[in-house]
């Protein structure tokens, strides 16, 4: 079985750099196109999906739907971005104290009090991923966020480095599960960053890592 993680695209709130948490945001214009972007890299790969899931949240939802036209959508609370309580809608460029000290090292200091520990979203993704590694499926669609995927990735490749590493809005993994073990997980695509004019114009890599 091929999985394969995606961020949700673009949001108010992502350009806004506001913490988004478990609000239910719509994609902007922007995010829509870039969703259309991942559909197209599915479609010139020819890979179609058997199975989708998402988080319930708006914005993955969108997300799924769109690059996958409209296919029936399992939605999971388990693929929900991370809680941050009382930080929801914080301005990432006025953060909290607290917040830029727990951003600052994710793997040594602990998320501040009200907001889900990083623990907390990594055994939720375990409990994911061992459930979905019994599936006879063939080729699945998983459509979530940027706290949850990391932790996702945490659980597949556990190095502790994921945490740190740069997400963007509608990045794509892929992970191979056979006979219920996961292989290495690797980035298949991401979009270009710079002008929004760019943002259809993906980077690519087949199964053997090039671009």
């Amino acid at each position: 079985m091929k999985v394969y993680f995606v961020r949700h695209g673009e949001t108010a709130k992502n350009r806004e750099k506001r913490l988004q948490g478990r609000s239910s945001e719509p994609l902007s214009p922007a995010g829509i196109r870039q969703a259309e972007a991942v559909r197209a890299f599915f479609r010139k790969k020819g890979i179609t999906f058997d199975q989708v899931f998402s988080s319930p949240l708006k914005r993955a939802v969108q997300t799924a739907d769109i690059i996958t036209n409209g296919m029936e959508i399992c939605l999971d609370p388990r693929l929900q971005e991370m809680d941050y309580g009382p930080y929801e809608g914080m301005s990432l460029e006025e953060p909290s104290p607290e917040v830029v000290h727990f951003f600052c090292d994710f793997r040594h200091h602990p998320a501040p009090d009200g907001m889900e520990s990083l623990q907390a979203v990594t055994e939720r993704l375990r409990d994911f991923l061992e459930d979905l590694s019994r599936s006879e499926k063939e080729t699945v669609l998983v459509a979530t966020h940027a706290i949850a995927l990391k932790g996702a990735l945490e659980v597949l490749e556990p190095n502790g480095t994921w945490w740190s590493t740069p997400v963007g809005n509608c990045t794509v993994y892929r992970v191979t599960c056979t006979r219920g073990a996961y292989g290495k997980p690797e980035a298949v695509f991401k979009l270009k960053t710079g002008s929004e004019a760019s943002i259809d114009e993906g980077e690519e890599k087949d199964e053997d890592g090039t671009a």
